[in-house]
């Protein structure tokens, strides 16, 4: 039975901040008037409701008190800022997480003398991170589809369930542009390129904030750049990069996308912590890119200014400093926001104004989502269904389209049949195999073994039977491949087939317990444990062998791609992850997806990314050579494409726009869909830029012998970048353009010029490259 909420008396109900009808400015204003600090800075504190056990951490040493969290009751008298992962943290019901939901948003509200609840968040990264929710492919996935469109339904859908289930705030979409995927993090993230991340990252956002829950950007600024590629570690890179690439995909999820939150990144750049920078989460983020909503702490990232950057000396020092940076909220539960700030204010130390604005943005977002008028009604937890089938069938179709078909020499692809046909590896018949860290049955599940998954996640092995009946499987369970008995019985295996197909890949989990995911970086891009010694074992059983890999990240393939029949690689696809790569392994889905990150080509090599200058690149001055074995960009399909007709338009001004068009014809006898893309070029410039740089792109699905017609409108802001004085500029000079199939397959090339003075942009600069397909 919850507590009912104290009536407000009459001469309440005349309060101006109750009042619907007055703009949420004076509302939020009349509201601080009559607030003590102690209940405004409850307003900035998380709570963490539900542990996985009382008392025992989610996170390794949580923020390394080794104390445990203040209980429920012994904050929210002053009231309460938000509630932390109620859904996501322990394997229940949909209808028990609700009702207890209601039950905690009520003592809330009954225990502040305003009577407000806190605002609900939760992870929603692969989908609704609950158990039963739908497991939609991860943000790599995302990325080799190509298709913002998809994705935005994505979001949209996940944003319905977790409206329909009282949540409030999403802690995703992750934006962090790939920069060494040896980051355990990687999984996350959708790609290397900043313009792929910007569109389908803002596709996202705006699906979310479409259907009312609050979006978050993360990580701002910087964490996957970290040094070596550790979580957490270091970023060591100037303010070039930071501003052309870290920080790209956020100007657009923020102007075009609408994003209400924004969350801070673990990290420290020259120095100097993210959590602490006032800079770089005011200068930057609010004055210069626009946010106007709330920036909340990454979990214990307040107290890691105090334990590991060690630039606070107590916890009201850590506190201190985030709050003048910029930081509203304190996730995912009290530590410096509570006590240790409200005695910094009291004290003098920090400036009741800080504690003000900071509680101004809470109240303000409140307002928006309806809190300060009381809890909201209570709804039918009962009547939840978080993985019906129009989301299923969603997941399914992100899952198809993000496939992507490296490499089919042998022809080996599409499967005639499943006779004579073998299945083996540690992914065979692994569930887990489909899903990333940020799932519910790897992030929470996997600690409750006696437990269903909450949804039906198909095995490769019993999607492929379902495809092509009589394929035999010869699998495995240990995915590090740690016994000498599971590479002799898929070697055994191997020789009795006339084919193999070989699955490969991660178990994402956190914190060291998978080979992909938070705080699962890997030393080298080699496979995960003896995996390669695996896979030429059976390559060199002479069997033709099509290689699966169901991973996080790009790992080294290049004497398993030289060998192997054909290579099909999935990043973490999600629920429906498993028909996806059968249906494509048997012919049933035409592959279209691309890979949003270089595949290197050697385990050990330099990180590999596209994005990189001319003397970055291979060079006579230099015995290592980083190029990658496939390309940003490549993927195969059924059929073949041909270019020509390219057309390219200006001279232009410095602030105009040129036209830049070409033709793409299917040449084979099978539809096919391809990703025409757009890269251009800067032969010559003030600084150093990379060698060419994504621009745009279209999906162009054609019948055998049909074309189309794809032109891009690209404006001169398009080839800006910082400047020598970190101003961004466009500057006059020729620009190359490069047409084809991937970042290393453009066989339609020209220029164009821009023509006039030096021009320096500002907030109102154009963000992307707009297309228009014709069919001839």
């Amino acid at each position: 039975m919850t507590e009912a909420v104290p009536a407000a008396s009459a001469s309440a109900t005349r309060e101006p901040w109750r009042d619907r009808g007055l703009p949420v400015a004076e509302r939020v204003a009349d509201l601080l008037d009559r607030m003590t600090p102690e209940e405004k800075a409850g307003q900035l504190a998380g709570y963490w409701a539900m542990p996985a056990e009382p008392g025992a951490p989610v996170a390794p040493m949580e923020d390394d008190s080794h104390e445990l969290a203040p209980t429920l009751d012994e904050v929210i008298d002053r009231g309460l800022g938000q509630l932390t992962r109620v859904y996501g943290t322990v394997p229940v019901p949909a209808a028990e997480s609700a009702a207890r939901l209601r039950e905690l948003q009520h003592r809330v509200a009954a225990a502040n003398r305003f009577g407000i609840p806190a605002i609900a968040h939760e992870e929603c990264l692969n989908g609704f991170m609950t158990w039963g929710a739908t497991v939609f492919p991860s943000p790599p996935a995302w990325g080799a589809t190509f298709d913002a469109g998809l994705v935005g339904e994505m979001a949209a859908a996940i944003g319905a369930s977790m409206r329909a289930a009282g949540v409030h705030q999403g802690l995703a979409p992750v934006l962090d542009v790939v920069r060494d995927p040896r980051w355990g993090r990687t999984e996350e993230c959708i790609g290397e390129d900043p313009y792929l991340v910007s569109v389908l990252g803002t596709a996202y956002v705006q699906g979310l904030e479409r259907s009312g829950i609050v979006s978050t950007l993360k990580h701002f600024a910087g964490y996957s750049a970290s040094r070596a590629g550790r979580n957490m570690a270091p970023t060591p890179i100037g303010p070039r990069e930071f501003a052309d690439v870290i920080v790209e995909p956020f100007v657009m999820a923020l102007r075009d996308g609408g994003a209400r939150s924004v969350m801070h990144s673990y990290t420290d750049v020259d120095g100097m912590p993210a959590a602490a920078d006032e800079r770089l989460l005011t200068g930057l983020l609010r004055d210069q890119l626009g946010l106007t909503g709330i920036v909340v702490a990454d979990y214990f990232g307040i107290s890691f200014l105090q334990s590991r950057h060690r630039v606070a000396a107590s916890r009201g020092d850590a506190a201190a400093l985030a709050l003048r940076a910029g930081i509203d909220m304190e996730l995912p539960t009290v530590r410096c926001y509570g006590t240790p700030l409200i005695e910094q204010v009291r004290q003098g130390a920090v400036p009741e104004e800080l504690l003000d604005r900071a509680a101004a943005r809470v109240l303000t977002l409140k307002a928006e989502l309806g809190l300060l008028d009381g809890p909201p009604a209570d709804g039918d937890g009962a009547a939840l269904d978080l993985d019906p089938p129009e989301h299923r069938a969603l997941a399914r179709r992100l899952a198809e389209e993000s496939v992507v078909l490296l490499a089919n020499d042998g022809g080996a692809l599409p499967l005639r049949s499943g006779s004579g046909v073998v299945l083996a590896g540690p992914l065979a018949e692994d569930p887990f195999a489909m899903m990333g860290c940020y799932t519910f049955p790897s992030h929470v599940g996997r600690q409750h073994p006696e437990l269903p998954l909450g949804v039906e996640i198909p095995t490769l092995a019993e999607a492929l039977r379902d495809e092509l009946p009589g394929v035999r499987v010869a699998g495995s369970e240990d995915v590090l491949v740690a016994d000498d008995a599971d590479i002799d019985a898929a070697v055994a295996a191997a020789r009795d087939a006339e084919l193999c197909v070989l699955a490969l890949g991660d178990r994402a989990g956190l914190f060291g317990r998978g080979t992909s995911g938070e705080g699962c970086d890997a030393e080298t891009l080699a496979l995960p444990g003896r995996q390669a010694e695996l896979a030429a074992a059976v390559l060199g059983t002479g069997t033709p062998t099509v290689v699966v890999l169901l991973t996080g990240r790009p790992y080294a393939l290049g004497d398993i791609a030289d060998r192997a029949a054909a290579v099909v690689q999935a990043f973490l696809p999600g629920e429906e992850g498993g028909r996806a790569v059968a249906g494509v392994l048997a012919g049933r889905v035409e592959p279209s997806g691309r890979m949003p990150i270089s595949v290197p080509r050697s385990p050990t090599g330099p990180p590999v990314t596209y994005l990189r200058s001319k003397m970055d690149g291979s060079h006579d001055w230099s015995e290592v050579d980083p190029a990658p074995l496939f390309p940003f960009g490549h993927g195969l399909t059924w059929t073949r494409f041909e270019y020509g007709g390219l057309r390219v338009g200006g001279p232009a001004g410095t602030d105009g726009s040129v036209k830049v068009s070409a033709v793409v014809r299917n040449t084979g006898d099978r539809p096919g869909t391809e990703v025409v893309q757009l890269y251009l070029s800067d032969p010559v410039a003030s600084v150093v830029r990379p060698v060419r740089w994504l621009a745009g792109w279209a999906r162009v699905r054609l019948e055998p012998g049909d074309a189309a017609r794809v032109e891009f409108d690209v404006h001169a802001d398009r080839t800006s970048f910082t400047g020598p004085d970190l101003r961004r500029i466009v500057e006059p000079g020729e620009i190359g353009v490069h047409v084809g199939g991937s970042s290393a397959d453009t066989p339609l090339e020209d220029s164009f010029t821009l023509e006039g003075p030096v021009r320096v942009l500002g907030a109102d600069r154009v963000l992307s490259v707009p297309v228009e397909v014709t069919l001839l």
